[in-house]
Parts: structure tokens; C-alpha cells; sequence
């Protein structure tokens, strides 16, 4: 993966997120809307993924579109952003807060990622591929170790003829009432539009959630 970072090194707020290409064209903007909605400073990573579908994916799963199939990889990306992590490399006193966050199914790695380890303060999941086959029924049984998480969906998004990924609006609410059923400090934002709307504008909203509700 290649690193991008952002912002100031020294901040005790460190946003942790995978991208694609798409995502890194708009990591700027993404970056002035936390800065106005949150008025906080913080230091954004950003890992540019080699591939998608293998390296964001908890376990194998079968093609939804097209002929590529979901890999298992998002346990060696963790490890690489787990590295991010460590305060005692550092040559201050600093006591940082880590938030794991993304899109699409990058959204879906960061929940995943905050049920395998506790390093997270909160996770940021704009637009989470929780359509993906298995995975609410995997949050049942792994409980999420961070204080807070954000969820949101666009309100066309379940609106596809693919059967798999219509179940998006149906999971999105399932995986909402399993974090409540937690005590997780949690909310469910609805946003206009299909996934390919805004992506920039709700990571933004969903980083400055968990900002700001620790």
C-alpha cells in the first residue's frame, strides 16, 4: 500500500483511512469539511489499497457485479494500519485517539477492524457494504470494541435489481440494532441519493460523528 498523510503530525486525532483512486482525489475536500464541521485538529492517513475486493475483505466471498470475486485480505491491511497505531514511536507524551473509517467497502473493513481490536476510539462507516454475505451475523457474535460508531446509507442504495446488494438497507438497519443491542454509542444517518453520491461529503460527516461523540 502506498501511505498518504495529511494534516498535523502532532494532533491527538488520527483519522486512518483506506482509499481507492477516486477516494484520494477528493481526500482534500473530504479533509476541509471535517476541519469546518469539527473546528478539531487531526492528522489523516490515508492507504491507497492495491485491490479492492481482496484487500478490504474479511473472508472469501463470491462475485455481486462483474466477475470479480472478494477476496481475504483485510486481515494483512489491518496489520499494516495496526502500525499507524503505536503512540510509544513517537518521541512526545501525546495520548492519541485513532478512528478507523471509510467508504463503500472500505466502511465495511473499519467495522470489522473495530470488532478485531481495541485500538480504535471510533469507526467511521459511510455507505458500509454490510450486504456483504455473512457479515451481520459475524457482528453478532464479535462484538465492536469502539466507543462509538457511525453508520449511513444513501436512501436509493437498496434500490437495485442485484438481490444481493438490495439487501444493503435491510442489513444497515440490522447492524444498527446489534450495536445498540451492545451499548454501543451509535447513529444511523439516511443521506439523498444512491452509493455513487457524495462519497467525500459522508466519510467527512462520518469521521466528524465519531469525533466529536467519543
Amino acid at each position: 500500500m502506498k501511505i498518504f498523510e495529511y494534516g498535523d503530525g502532532t494532533a491527538e486525532n488520527i483519522l486512518l483511512q483506506p482509499v481507492d483512486d477516486h477516494d484520494l482525489a477528493l481526500i482534500e475536500n473530504e479533509i476541509r469539511l471535517i476541519h469546518a464541521d469539527t473546528g478539531k485538529d487531526f492528522r489523516l492517513t490515508a492507504f491507497l489499497v492495491d485491490d479492492w475486493n481482496r484487500d478490504l475483505s474479511p473472508w472469501k466471498a463470491p462475485a455481486v457485479f462483474g466477475k470479480e470475486a472478494f477476496g481475504d485480505g483485510a486481515c494483512g491491511t489491518l496489520k499494516e494500519i495496526i502500525k499507524y497505531c503505536d503512540d510509544d514511536s513517537r518521541n512526545d507524551s501525546v495520548r492519541r485517539n485513532y478512528y478507523i473509517g471509510g467508504y463503500s467497502l472500505a466502511g465495511l473493513f473499519a467495522l470489522w477492524a473495530a470488532c478485531q481490536s481495541d485500538r480504535f476510539c471510533g469507526a467511521a462507516a459511510a455507505s458500509p457494504s454490510v450486504w456483504f454475505p455473512g457479515f451481520t451475523g459475524y457482528m453478532r457474535e464479535h462484538k465492536i470494541q469502539s466507543k462509538s460508531v457511525y453508520l449511513s446509507l444513501g436512501d436509493r442504495e437498496e434500490r437495485t435489481r442485484n438481490a444481493v446488494m438490495a439487501a444493503v438497507g435491510d442489513r444497515i438497519r440490522e447492524t444498527y440494532e446489534i450495536l445498540q443491542s451492545q451499548k454501543v454509542s451509535c447513529t444511523l444517518e439516511w443521506n439523498e441519493g444512491n452509493h455513487f453520491r457524495d462519497s467525500d461529503g459522508r466519510t467527512a460527516k462520518a469521521f466528524s460523528w465519531v469525533m466529536t461523540h467519543p
